[in-house]
């Protein structure tokens, strides 16, 4: 289905055109629709679907096609991290900059300046608001953000923004918004308090499921089965002379980060690390780097397994096995972007095992095992023990 076909407003499809979109994801093509048909939703999707544009046209186009849009905010988009929040805005900029559509990302960490631009936005009224829990709670609580006139709410990565304890947050700013509203849940999985949660905010949802996808085709995924101390002589192994280009390491750990930025550092390799101890500007200008190819290495924390929108990273380590398979199929979806082929090694150490057994059972299949290179030494056998249906981890 081409954008062309959901009849948007002239000056929508103008902006994209320029974002260079022809075909609607599945995704799309299932939620835009009942946006635009003022449906609430609760709707399973990855990063990586589409997601994104999926509610910001719909929605920008309902607004460019109601004639009483200013002086108020209309739309508030909710994420978990700053990152997304950023990137969502740079996002909505883009696809609404031949608009008079207005917007302003509120996130925290920033510095005065930005705080009195977003109070300045937020007291007189802003088409679409992006807005992490805790910074939009800290504006409401001063009084003067103008919401009795709401229209819309998404709540994004809800599954994320509960493990990362922000439900009371959360329910805090949804009591302060008009009870007649749309509402549009986006969650890449679907456990029971994100059930609950739908039940309290949703008015007879439409539901949508975007199966987890399997890993491309495309990706050579390989695990190297390794004692802890043996990953970080491997990835050094592995980086120096190496043919790939655009490296990610994810680390689950910010120690993890810190200590191996410093050793290939040492190593003489080109690398650059991005987790919560960095001010913002500091993550965003490490990002720019990396995106424009000035640097060829990143280490970065699971804040960026989600939502890094980089198409052309050509190999993913995960120094850590990530906690669960939707983990998995995320960080290695970050290769293997716009049609090019990529490659993801998973470093498994002997507590770890587990871990990826789950991951391949989730899977459907196992994770080929590379060889260590002998010169690391003895490794340990692959003997995970999975836990039996219905019994405890």
């Amino acid at each position: 289905m081409k954008f062309t076909d959901f009849n948007f407003h002239e000056n929508l499809l103008e902006g994209i055109a320029a974002s260079n979109y022809e075909d609607a994801t599945a995704v799309q093509e299932q939620v835009i629709p009942l946006v635009l048909a003022g449906k609430d939703i609760i709707a399973s999707a990855q990063t990586g679907t589409g997601k994104t544009a999926a509610f910001l046209l719909p929605l920008i186009n309902k607004l460019l096609t109601s004639p009483d849009h200013h002086h108020h905010i209309n739309v508030m988009i909710i994420v978990p991290t700053r990152e997304l929040a950023v990137q969502i805005g740079d996002h909505l900029e883009g696809l609404s900059y031949f608009t008079s559509i207005s917007s302003i990302a509120v996130y925290g960490g920033g510095d005065g300046s930005s705080f009195v631009q977003e109070k300045q936005a937020l007291s007189t009224g802003v088409d679409i608001v992006v807005c992490t829990p805790g910074k939009m709670i800290s504006h409401i609580n001063m009084g003067y953000v103008k919401l009795k006139e709401l229209q819309y709410l998404v709540l994004d990565e809800a599954d994320r923004m509960l493990d990362m304890g922000f439900i009371d947050d959360i329910m805090r700013i949804i009591n302060a918004l008009p009870a007649k509203r749309q509402t549009l849940l986006f969650s890449a999985t679907m456990p029971p308090k994100i059930r609950t949660l739908a039940k309290k905010i949703l008015h007879n949802p439409a539901e949508i499921n975007i199966a987890l996808s399997k890993p491309p085709e495309k990706i050579v995924q390989k695990a190297f089965i390794l004692y802890d101390a043996q990953k970080i002589p491997l990835t050094k192994m592995l980086l120096t002379g190496s043919r790939f280009k655009s490296i990610l390491i994810f680390c689950s750990k910010k120690q993890n980060v810190k200590s191996l930025t410093r050793e290939l550092k040492h190593s003489g390799i080109d690398v650059a690390e991005i987790h919560s101890d960095l001010e913002q500007s500091q993550r965003e200008e490490v990002l720019r780097r990396f995106s424009s190819k000035r640097l060829p290495v990143l280490v970065a924390t699971d804040i960026l397994s989600r939502g890094i929108d980089i198409d052309h990273i050509d190999l993913v380590i995960n120094f850590d096995v990530p906690h669960d398979g939707e983990d998995y199929v995320h960080r290695i979806g970050r290769t293997a972007r716009a049609e090019t082929d990529g490659t993801a090694y998973t470093f498994v150490s002997q507590k770890e095992q587990n871990k990826l057994a789950e991951i391949e059972s989730m899977l459907g299949q196992p994770v080929p095992k590379a060889k260590v290179p002998e010169q690391l030494g003895p490794v340990p056998a692959y003997h995970p023990r999975l836990r039996r249906p219905g019994g405890r981890r």
